[in-house]
């Protein structure tokens, strides 16, 4: 088990269960709203956009925008707009991700995998076409809410890099490209800034984009919390691939370890790997020490990250 503070734990979990349970219901009613309907043409494609999209997963992302948009003070109507593209392009990545090309996974969030439900080009259709909505909603959100034009820019670039072949894309490449091989902790680390860090990154500055004022001091502090908060994810997530079952982790348990992938746990062994994690979400609340109780709802979440199985 991760140690965690007992008194942090007692804080982080007064009233963050409630909190984080209105965000992922915020969040899943803008997505119900803004992915097309099932009889619009071509009904089938819509359909499993909707199906990969709506009705699972904790939405990390989506409480990560909120969060960090309620150390800025963002609206939460705008918040909402950052949520649900940053969890479309996550949608999209894990669609991609699932399918035989990649790593070939049949369970997704407790359920058949997109392609497993409809059929692989399906698949490579619903990633494509959620990937140009998510940039459709930050590109048009000024039509629903009073968004700046420089927001909307700042918005467009950070998710699209995050995306790309510097970010997440990147990342996977890397990750392909590693199977069966011996990697060095740095570089499983370069890895991994990039094909889960750089979303999980972007999603936080999403959300502090979203605020009427720039606080530059509040976005540095954001973006080193993000970049500690992500790699802990990941650290958590290779632990989990190895201590889990299947129905807990909602994915096939033990995929990495059958697919020769490198791992936290592959490389550190399961304790080291566990005190490189407990070291990051100290790093990660280091970050938010100068805000307070401003900065309340992201220390919850780092603490939600760290024992969300444990």
């Amino acid at each position: 088990m991760l140690k965690i503070d007992s008194k942090d734990c007692m804080i982080a979990m007064t009233d963050f269960t409630a909190w984080s349970l209105e965000i992922q219901r915020r969040t899943e009613q803008t997505l119900d709203h803004l992915l097309p309907p099932t009889n619009i043409a071509p009904e089938r494609l819509h359909d499993a956009m909707r199906y990969a999209v709506l009705g699972g997963g904790k939405r990390v992302r989506a409480l990560l925008a909120h969060a960090a948009g309620a150390l800025c003070a963002a609206d939460a109507n705008k918040l909402d707009i950052a949520a649900s593209a940053v969890e479309m392009i996550h949608a999209y990545s894990l669609v991609h991700d699932d399918m035989p090309c990649m790593d070939d996974d049949d369970l997704r969030r407790g359920k058949p995998s997109c392609h497993k439900q409809y059929d692989d080009a399906t698949a490579l259709l619903v990633g494509d076409a959620l990937q140009t909505l998510a940039f459709q909603t930050l590109a048009t959100a000024e039509q629903r809410l009073d968004f700046t034009a420089e927001q909307q820019l700042k918005m467009l670039s950070t998710l699209a890099i995050a995306s790309g072949s510097r970010g997440m894309a990147g990342g996977q490449a890397i990750d392909l490209a590693s199977v069966g091989k011996e990697l060095t902790q740095l570089e499983l680390e370069y890895m991994h800034i990039h094909k889960t860090g750089a979303l999980i990154r972007a999603s936080a500055l999403l959300g502090a984009y979203c605020a009427e004022q720039e606080d530059l001091a509040k976005i540095a502090a954001i973006h080193q919390y993000s970049e500690a908060i992500g790699l802990a994810f990941q650290v958590v997530d290779d632990i989990l691939d190895t201590e889990a079952d299947t129905a807990t982790l909602g994915k096939t348990a033990g995929k990495d370890a059958d697919s020769n992938k490198p791992t936290y746990v592959t490389i550190l062994g399961i304790t080291r790997a566990k005190a490189l994690a407990n070291e990051l979400h100290e790093n990660a609340l280091a970050a938010l020490q100068p805000f307070g109780d401003e900065a309340s709802r992201l220390r919850q979440l780092a603490l939600f990250i760290m024992q969300r199985s444990f």
